[in-house]
């Protein structure tokens, strides 16, 4: 059964997005590679920038349905062929020769914003070294979590869940993916101009997050100071490796939310509704995270 948008996400998704310097530059899509990649009519792909949408795991079977997947594809059709498009900021090139850019239409719906709010997608930013890397994270972030909040998509399924911090067995279990963490941070350690958020009492073991030295030039030029994390209770996400434990390397302050602060509301967007109801995806339990 599919389920109503929240109230929060109604509210952004009705809002008009500025409008955007690089609108000039029109783009049309001539087909759909998977739930966060077009490819264009130049023959150019498109990468839809600071998300990251359902897809198989890369050890799927070959002919082995996978409904989120499918759902996200679906979901990125329906919204782009067929249109015209622009980027939303600067569109640039990433290292596999792939256009990377914060997308909307020509009615001004932001492409990105309408797969998170429809629960076919989750945020994942890059250092803003890399291209439309960190555009627009506070707006996908309220987006995600509204509909991680209903209940919507990949928020259904134990594949996608949040992992609990505290748990590094857990954890490990998901080594070589992207997760989503949350839990108490009990410590943090400042080494020169490094800092590990450690999630446990032994360090050697538990779940750490590790700011290195560009990173934590990021966090600070932010105005956040990591050594603030402590004592807080935050959601982390990135690649989980093994380190003396589960670690997670957060290279810019997007990576983790502080979840006890009251929040300021995060500006208004839009990503107009879309014309028919987000697709119902069944409850596969046992589809891995991408």
């Amino acid at each position: 059964m599919t389920r109503s948008l929240p109230s929060v996400l109604l509210a952004l998704l009705l809002m008009t997005l500025a409008p955007a310097e690089a609108a000039a530059q029109r783009l049309r899509a001539a087909g759909v590679i998977d739930g966060d990649t077009l490819e264009l009519e130049d023959g150019r792909r498109l990468r839809l920038a600071g998300i990251e949408a359902a897809k198989p795991p890369p050890n799927a079977a070959p002919g082995t349905r996978w409904p989120l997947a499918e759902a996200a594809t679906t979901a990125l059709a329906e919204l782009a062929l067929g249109r015209n498009l622009s980027p939303r900021g600067e569109a640039r090139t990433d290292r596999h020769g792939r256009l990377v850019a914060q997308l909307q239409r020509d009615d001004g719906l932001w492409l990105q914003g309408a797969l998170l709010a429809r629960g076919l997608a989750r945020v994942h930013t890059q250092p803003a070294n890399q291209p439309d890397g960190r555009a627009l994270a506070r707006e996908m972030l309220a987006a995600e979590d509204a509909a991680r909040a209903a209940g919507l998509g990949i928020w259904r399924t134990r594949a996608y869940g949040v992992r609990p911090a505290d748990d590094p067995d857990m954890v490990a279990r998901d080594r070589d993916s992207f997760q989503i963490l949350e839990g108490r941070v009990l410590r943090v350690t400042k080494a020169g101009s490094e800092a590990y958020l450690d999630f446990g009492e032994d360090w050697r073991t538990d779940v750490t997050v590790h700011i290195g030295r560009v990173a934590f030039r990021a966090f600070t030029q932010a105005g956040i100071d990591p050594l603030s994390y402590e004592g807080r209770r935050v959601r982390v996400r990135g690649w989980v490796g093994l380190r003396s434990g589960p670690m997670i390397e957060a290279t810019h302050p997007e990576q983790i939310e502080r979840l006890d602060d009251s929040r300021t509301p995060a500006p208004k967007v839009s990503i107009a509704p879309p014309a028919e109801p987000p697709p119902s995806v069944s409850d596969p339990d046992d589809e891995d995270a991408d």
